[in-house]
């Protein structure tokens, strides 16, 4: 196995050969790995493999069973259409259903141009609000589906 052609920042390859030798340290390393890509390349796994000693079954495993985790580049403005119960019940879905109409893409997936990706997520933490999205880090709560089209035009002039 070859790590591809990736390189671990200075802190990052401290931060893993640290985490390594702890109990449960897979999910921090992944984390942190995530949060300096944006997402794990395969390459940043297979590094990660032979640093730890971990097998890349395993650390694919943990990636695949958190939906937190992701292996492909997200688009530029990441867009988390809360799904909770709060949300779903007061408009949850159709504010998921005009998302993946204004932008032609499903729960998952970066739009052509790379500037969205859509997720479907089970809570934002924010219920009073609700129904919310988030996108990057700027919460949007009590929204309607009329809303969506003025609020993402404002992510696509940035």
């Amino acid at each position: 196995m070859v790590a591809g052609d990736i390189e671990f920042s200075d802190e990052l390859q401290t931060f893993v050969e640290e985490w390594s030798k702890k109990e449960g340290g897979l999910v921090m390393m992944l984390h942190r790995i995530q949060n300096e890509y944006g997402f794990i390349p395969r390459a940043a796994a297979e590094k990660l493999s032979l640093i730890s000693g971990i097998p890349l079954a395993r650390i694919y495993g943990v990636i695949t069973f958190y939906h937190f985790f992701k292996t492909e580049k997200p688009g530029k403005h990441r867009i988390a259409v809360c799904m909770g119960t709060a949300c779903y019940l007061k408009g949850g879905q159709e504010l998921l259903e005009e998302t993946r109409s204004i932008l032609s893409v499903e729960p998952g997936e970066v739009t052509d141009d790379g500037i969205f990706s859509v997720d479907e997520v089970r809570c934002l933490g924010c219920c009073g609000l609700s129904p919310v999205i988030m996108i990057d880090d700027e919460v949007y709560g009590k929204l309607t589906k009329e809303q969506l089209p003025s609020i993402i035009a404002k992510y696509r002039e940035r």
